[in-house]
């Protein structure tokens, strides 16, 4: 009763934060006069209001994006040590993965796109967003290291280590993971629902809440069922190859996919990723915590499905015609090993594929600018999927190193 009562403790909270971060920007955005007059100077009230919403949501989020490098550090490389020999041999098995569903997810966005395009009604111009005013107070958190070179020192740390049979490094290594959990239970959950708050307070002021998102509202909705679909995909095949409940994994998602949809960020979810997926008794304390950090990073399935889908409608919409299925199965496959290398950030698996955007589908600046301008529409949502269907890579990979089940987590 008592984790029923944490999980459901968190969700209201990040609930409460985007209710009041709604109001909190639409009543700026009203106070302002931007609804109404296009060209209304915003009101001194409005304008500080929005700068100090700003300054919370910089300083929050560059403490989380600062913590996250060390949170991959402090659970990979343990979890790696623990493992012993099966590490290296999980860690192929989940790219593998990783890559196989990210390209089915873009297989399906394929089939979605060339049955429902050609059916709906062809939008209008985007229109503007509102200008967002300066930073009250500004301080940057640098993080210690990038993302992807956190992942590669945690792998190369706790296989070193392994080798080395260090004793001292491995207990190095298990108090810097303890003092990590400190740091995600004490700081990083707690200001999760005012970081929430903030961003859906500048997403309801700037108009993409009212203005934006009707436009493409069809396509965002085929989009995010395709999200689910692809999900209960993904757990099917994990509970058949686990031979376990995919449903206990999946039921206590419900706080990471909030947290994705109100931060847009695999990265800045890892800390509720993990504590979500530690609940589940399905799955091994040491698998979850190799696997959901490195999925944070290398998982990008829902993103992948989501960009398919939308390259396909711009498309659709600047040309007249949807490319061939030749040229789609040339993206898809490209785009799954460009997903594995993105930064798990807002937007950061349409920047890391621009190349092949441009290359492939032959996209020049105003395609360029529609789909980053679409993507960051529902981009919630897609990083949303990304981070649950993390936890049906866990159960696939436990499934296949764990068959008997040793060592489950009792839930706590």
């Amino acid at each position: 009763m008592g984790k029923i009562r944490g999980d459901f403790g968190l969700i209201l909270r990040l609930l409460v934060g985007i209710a009041i971060g709604i109001c909190v920007g639409l009543w700026a955005s009203n106070m302002s006069g931007v609804g109404e007059v296009a060209q209304t100077v915003p009101s001194s009230a409005s304008n500080a209001v929005m700068q100090v919403v700003g300054s919370i949501k910089h300083i929050c989020g560059q403490f989380i994006f600062y913590a996250v490098p060390l949170v991959i550090i402090g659970f990979i490389a343990p979890s790696i040590t623990r493992l012993g020999k099966n590490a290296s041999k999980m860690l192929v098995t989940a790219i593998g993965i990783a890559y196989l569903s990210s390209i089915g997810a873009a297989f399906f966005a394929m089939t979605l796109g060339y049955t429902f395009i050609p059916m709906l009604e062809t939008p209008g111009r985007l229109d503007e967003l509102i200008s967002l005013p300066d930073l009250l107070f500004r301080l940057d958190i640098p993080a210690p290291m990038a993302v992807m070179t956190a992942l590669v020192t945690a792998v190369v740390l706790g296989i070193t280590t392994l080798l080395t049979e260090s004793k001292t490094f491995e207990t190095l290594l298990s108090e810097f993971e303890r003092m990590v959990s400190m740091v995600v239970s004490y700081f990083i959950i707690p200001i999760l629902p005012l970081f929430v708050a903030c961003v859906f307070a500048q997403m309801a002021y700037s108009g993409s809440l009212t203005k934006q998102l009707p436009v493409f509202l069809q396509v965002i909705v085929i989009a995010i069922c395709g999200h689910f679909i692809w999900l209960a995909v993904l757990y099917g095949i994990a509970g058949l190859i686990s031979r376990r409940n995919p449903l206990e994994v999946a039921r206590h998602y419900g706080p990471a996919y909030l947290t994705a949809v109100g931060t847009m960020s695999s990265a800045a979810t890892l800390p509720v990723a993990l504590s979500c997926a530690r609940k589940s008794k399905v799955l091994s304390r040491d698998t979850t915590d190799f696997i959901i950090p490195i999925g944070a990073t290398i998982h990008l399935c829902g993103s992948v499905l989501t960009e398919t889908l939308f390259c396909m409608t711009i498309a659709y919409l600047l040309t007249g015609v949807l490319p061939s299925v030749a040229t789609m199965c040339l993206f898809a496959m490209l785009l799954g090993i460009f997903a594995i290398g993105a930064p798990g950030v807002p937007g950061g698996t349409v920047m890391a594929s621009l190349g092949i955007v441009i290359a492939i589908l032959g996209f020049n600046e105003q395609g360029v600018g529609l789909l980053m301008a679409i993507f960051a529409l529902q981009d919630s949502f897609g990083t949303a999927c990304n981070v649950t269907g993390d936890g049906a890579i866990a159960l696939m990979v436990d499934g296949i190193f764990n068959p008997k089940g040793e060592h489950l987590q009792d839930g706590s």
